[in-house]
């Protein structure tokens, strides 16, 4: 943060004591808090508006999950609707994960989930799907609607901008909000493959983020991970708690109690 300044001196001499103190001054109260950081071993853009700027939606007003990204819930009323569904959760113990395969759900991003969710059915993968309906500036393969191969997305997990082509795909993945070895483990096991299909390619459980942190979080519980950005984080507890109503999936007491704690006050 103070190479700029330590050059001034170097070319020009001693800077005038006046700007010293006042550039010193603007150092000391702003610091570095405020420079975005990459997570996960690196994000692939620059600073991003705040969740809830632009086209992002509150899953307060998204239940369906059609409509892009995950805005910040940040009102005293917001944070109490919040957390009222999420008490409508219900808990119980993290089952084992034997026979557990991503199979079981069906291929990745398949067109044809059987259950009636959105997007399903319309000649488009699960994926591309979700990379236009939070993508900005989508750009599409030649001659296609439907394969994306170059946008911007305002990340809410990290908070950033990432500028994503498909040449490097892996800068942007699909996050299962609930992740599907955690269904399996939480009762998914003993569904029928159809709702299995259905949750696994559901919008309301899918969100484009970084790379990088999806993979950091694996298939934990919002007690084990949360978003790197906190601004997010009640947004992301309600998200976990809309697929959770919706399946009659349970989550467990201690990731329950995560939820609720990001949506207090």
């Amino acid at each position: 943060m103070t190479s700029g300044f330590t050059q001034f001196i170097t070319k020009k001499g001693r800077a005038p004591l006046a700007w010293a103190a006042l550039l010193a001054t603007g150092l000391l109260l702003t610091g570095c808090k405020d420079v975005p950081s990459s997570t996960g071993g690196g994000s692939s853009g620059s600073a991003a508006p705040a969740p809830g700027d632009g086209r992002a939606v509150s899953p307060l007003d998204n239940p369906a999950g059609t409509k892009p990204g995950l805005a910040a819930i940040t009102s005293a009323a917001d944070k109490s609707s919040a957390r009222a569904l999420i008490g409508k959760v219900a808990t119980k113990g993290r089952g084992p994960k034997t026979g557990y395969s991503r199979d079981q759900f069906g291929y990745a991003w398949m067109d044809s989930a059987p259950g009636g969710v959105p997007f399903a059915h319309n000649g488009c993968d699960s994926r591309n799907d979700l990379l236009k309906r939070d993508g900005e500036q989508v750009r599409f393969r030649g001659g296609s609607n439907c394969v994306v191969v170059s946008m911007t997305l305002h990340d809410p997990y990290t908070g950033r901008t990432i500028v994503w082509t498909k040449a490097h795909a892996a800068k942007v993945q699909i996050d299962h909000v609930m992740p599907l070895s955690y269904d399996w483990q939480m009762g998914a096991a003993h569904w029928s493959k159809d709702k299995r299909e259905d949750i696994a390619n559901d919008p309301l459980n899918l969100i484009p983020v970084d790379g990088p942190t999806n993979g950091a979080k694996s298939d934990s519980g919002p007690a084990s991970w949360l978003p790197p950005d906190p601004r997010i984080r009640c947004s992301y507890a309600v998200r976990v708690a809309q697929v959770s109503l919706k399946y009659g999936l349970p989550v467990t007491a201690p990731d329950k109690e995560a939820m609720l704690k990001q949506c207090a006050g």
